[in-house]
């Protein structure tokens, strides 16, 4: 435990200097908050308040940043730097270098989400979530779909920048049609319909549903977590030093 504890905080701490993912993570969702509420705090269709159908929207977008681009891209950086081969001669197993990895990226979620919220809440009048404990099981479920997809990218790509390209092409058509960007009440049929078969619907889905008070549809949660398995496991066979 305790070495798994000190491998987090290395990485975390690399990931933190790097001022690309830092920016990207912790800043960037906050100015895609302030671009949406420029037009004011207008309700949706339903009448709930854009604020907060934004802030758990994008609460997805942050975990997705972290889990589907920064997470993979770190992974094949070890691989084509030979860091993974060197780390093959020591105790460390897949499934520790996996958990450590997936604990530091969310913990960069972690962050981006408290200042997002925090910045909703003083400059925008964001409501408390109705549901604190489903929102929170919602935001974990959805850190171990999509993190479980960022870890798969990761033992398949072999460098970072393939990474970062795959990542990105997954990421943006990812958090436009599944309601992570645009609010699904402003969709078409047909962009909902597409947006439902992607791993990223039910994690926004589930977030808003806790945030409005909502109870999370039993399919939805057990969706992200059949992803959170299949992934994870495919990615631990597809590991390789």
């Amino acid at each position: 435990m305790k070495g798994i504890t000190q491998v987090v905080s290395v990485e975390l701490k690399l990931i933190v200097r790097d001022p690309m993912s830092g920016f990207f993570a912790l800043v960037f969702p906050a100015i895609m908050l302030w671009v949406k509420l420029r037009g004011g705090n207008k309700p949706l269709p339903g009448g709930t308040p854009l604020i907060d159908a934004t802030v758990p929207m994008l609460l997805v977008f942050v975990i997705g940043l972290a889990a589907l681009v920064v997470l993979p891209a770190t992974l094949a950086h070890y691989r084509e730097r030979r860091v993974l081969k060197r780390l093959r001669v020591t105790p460390a197993s897949p499934t520790m270098l996996f958990g450590a990895q997936w604990v530091a990226h969310m913990l960069l979620a972690v962050l981006g989400s408290a200042l997002l919220i925090a910045v909703g809440a003083v400059a925008y009048g964001l409501s408390a979530p109705a549901q604190l404990l489903g929102v929170l099981v919602a935001w974990l479920l959805s850190a171990l779909s999509l993190g479980a997809i960022g870890l798969l990218l990761g033992a398949l790509v072999p460098t970072g920048r393939a990474a970062t390209v795959i990542g990105l092409s997954l990421f943006f058509p990812m958090v436009f049609l599944s309601g992570a960007v645009i609010p699904r009440e402003s969709m078409s049929g047909s962009m909902r319909a597409i947006g439902d078969l992607l791993p990223m619907a039910p994690a926004v889905q589930a977030v808003r549903d806790g945030w409005a008070g909502g109870a999370a549809s039993p399919i939805t949660l057990g969706v992200m977590v059949a992803i959170s398995v299949v992934a994870g496991g495919a990615a631990l066979r597809a590991f390789r030093w």
